[in-house]
């Protein structure tokens, strides 16, 4: 009897690699192509975050098991073009709608496809013939053309974890009709939501007049060209058994321990604009002067580590927000409570579950978001018998999935102050059911399964592929 045939290599190609020390997970990323690179085999190739003066020389290669960790050093003025400037401070505004917050220039513009320029010189040396290349996000949109102008015919797909505006917002993206027709070099284009793919497929029908062939695929120089949803899911049942432990760890006793029988509102965010914090913080400034019952009753707790550091946009959102916390904390705390804690240092995924599954309502509220992950963790650590409820934005990926939370406008800071008491006041029954249906969802959107399914739909014939949807709450095929 015959065996199976091998599967290709995959290759995974994004900006930035973590090499795993000791065995440890590299990030999110590869908790979410774990799988499928350790079923395949596989390279995973891209910046090593280091930064040099000099030659960066070449690509230096670690093996863990069978999957060959490939990474390159960016020059300083290649980081401070490609990364700080143009990915940073052009295409990250811009993909989440905040075209006041853009800086173009020609020369980030220049060291932006310099550098995937460099990738594809660095990339095209270990390549074989029958490889999958799977290339995510921002950072790399024009480097499926790169590797075609090398000749390489190899089936490339892209997925974009961030938003992707109408195309009203991104003809203002300079040089749009020269960066945003390149991601028509891949055969597969993913997306977080529909919205975002028909987005996508709008500019392309609009600005490029290309027609679809069939559903969801078009004809770009000769080649099927395919665009799909692929929601990025969470390791939903796995995550609720971690949070079921760490809520019983001495650090989660610490904190709830501090709180003296309070109940507790969780978020969770990185320091960016995207995320909505100021606005967050004044609708729970609003929250406290329109519901004075809770005053006393209640503690936020916002983890917030800072990124980006270098960006003046990312310093002045820092000064913001703190110094609203300490004007809410002046106004309405007292010498037994702070209203506000605020926390800027980065806590683990474990302490993370915890806090979760122990907070009665989590506010996730993004300006503009791809997805937010935080929001399906935090359903997925609640205890079923007692969970807590999600404030969740409307304009979060995450709320396409998770419709049975109280869904706001984050701009709203009144709206978001009703759906807080809402939530803190809500029947134990209605919080059961609204936990049950959003876990349920979650279940059958498990990250386990999207690596495989983009890339089953990447290796389907291009007239026959049906691409991820979803629509109303559930996931479909």
């Amino acid at each position: 009897m015959l065996g199976e045939m091998p599967l290709p290599r995959l290759v995974i190609v994004s900006n930035r690699v973590g090499v795993p020390e000791g065995g440890a997970r590299a990030g999110g990323l590869e908790v979410a192509i774990r799988p499928a690179l350790k079923r395949r085999g596989g390279v995973w190739f891209g910046w090593s975050g280091r930064i040099t003066d000099e030659d960066p020389g070449p690509a230096k290669t670690a093996q863990h098991d069978n999957v060959a960790y490939v990474t390159i050093d960016l020059r300083r003025d290649d980081y401070d073009e490609f990364y700080n400037g143009f990915a940073n401070r052009v295409l990250w505004p811009i993909l989440h709608y905040r075209l006041d917050l853009a800086e173009f220039s020609r020369r980030d513009l220049g060291g932006y496809l310099r550098v995937n320029e460099y990738f594809a010189r660095h990339l095209e040396k270990i390549l074989k013939d029958d490889d999958i290349v799977w290339v995510h996000d921002y950072h790399l949109m024009p480097l499926a053309q790169a590797l075609r102008e090398r000749g390489h015919k190899n089936k490339i797909g892209f997925f974009i974890h961030i938003p992707c505006p109408p195309p009203e917002i991104l003809t203002a993206l300079p040089n749009h009709e020269r960066l945003i027709p390149a991601l028509g070099f891949y055969d597969l284009i993913g997306f977080q939501t529909e919205v975002d793919a028909n987005n996508f497929s709008r500019y392309l029908t609009d600005e490029c007049r290309l027609k679809q062939v069939a559903d969801d695929t078009f004809a770009i120089d000769g080649r099927s060209v395919r665009v799909g949803v692929f929601p990025v899911g969470v390791e939903t049942e796995a995550f609720a058994r971690l949070a079921r432990r760490a809520v019983e760890t001495a650090f989660v006793r610490e904190v709830l321990d501090s709180l003296s029988g309070r109940a507790m509102i969780i978020g969770v965010d990185r320091l960016d604009y995207s995320k909505g914090i100021p606005e967050r913080m004044h609708a729970f400034e609003r929250f406290l002067a329109n519901f004075p019952d809770w005053r006393g009753k209640v503690t936020y707790l916002q983890i917030t580590p800072r990124s980006r550091t270098g960006i003046q946009e990312y310093a002045d959102i820092g000064r913001t927000v703190g110094e609203t916390v300490g004007r809410i904390n002046g106004a309405y705390g007292e010498a037994s409570w702070t209203p506000v804690r605020y926390i800027n240092k980065a806590h683990s995924r474990t302490a993370l579950a915890g806090l979760y599954r122990a907070a009665r309502a989590a506010l996730v509220t993004p300006l503009r978001d791809g997805m937010n992950l935080v929001a399906k963790e935090y359903v997925a650590a609640q205890n079923p018998d007692d969970p807590g409820v999600l404030v969740l934005s409307r304009f979060a990926g995450a709320a396409h999935e998770c419709a049975a939370a109280l869904l706001v406008n984050p701009y709203d800071s009144e709206g978001v102050a009703i759906a807080l008491n809402r939530a803190l006041a809500m029947p134990l029954d209605e919080r059961r059911q609204r936990h049950a249906a959003n876990f349920k969802v979650l279940v059958g959107n498990d990250l386990s399964r999207w690596a495989e399914r983009f890339l089953a739909t990447l290796e389907k014939p291009a007239m026959s592929a049906a691409p991820l949807r979803l629509a109303a709450g559930r996931v479909r095929t």
